[in-house]
């Protein structure tokens, strides 16, 4: 197998597993969305039982609501960063925006650091660079 092969397969592989990182985290981001609901119910609660000892403290469902949001929009924009490194490293685009996404997937530990590391790898090589329409480094 040529280099050119084994490059344009493992930036197939990584595009797919970008995807699918970032279908995992999408799916991660729903329980940033539970927090909220509990969140709002805690609130609801507390509005209709102010008077009710036993009424949840407002501060409660504040807090889960903002957790909930926070977490919510975190995971999201890192469910789209994903999305789109696989979508750049398919079209051979946007070589700094991939390097930059695989650098922050190594805080993810374990798979994200696996697939981050991998990705500047083979982002590493002058043949991929190439593809991307990045010139080499002269050695």
């Amino acid at each position: 197998m040529s280099m050119v092969d084994q490059d344009e397969e493992h930036l197939k592989l990584l595009s797919i597993l970008y995807y699918v990182r970032g279908g995992l985290t999408a799916f991660g981001a729903c329980f940033g969305g539970i927090y909220a609901v509990v969140g709002g119910g805690l609130l609801i609660a507390a509005a209709t039982q102010q008077g009710n000892q036993n009424a949840p403290p407002v501060a409660l469902g504040a807090v889960f609501v903002l957790l909930g949001a926070f977490i919510l929009l975190l995971v999201t924009a890192i469910s789209l960063l994903s999305f789109f490194a696989g979508r750049f490293l398919a079209l051979r685009q946007r070589y700094t925006f991939c390097f930059v996404v695989a650098v922050l997937s190594c805080l993810s530990f374990p798979l994200g650091t696996a697939l981050g590391i991998f990705t500047i790898i083979v982002l590493q090589r002058p043949s991929v660079k190439a593809k991307f329409g990045q010139t080499p480094a002269p050695a």
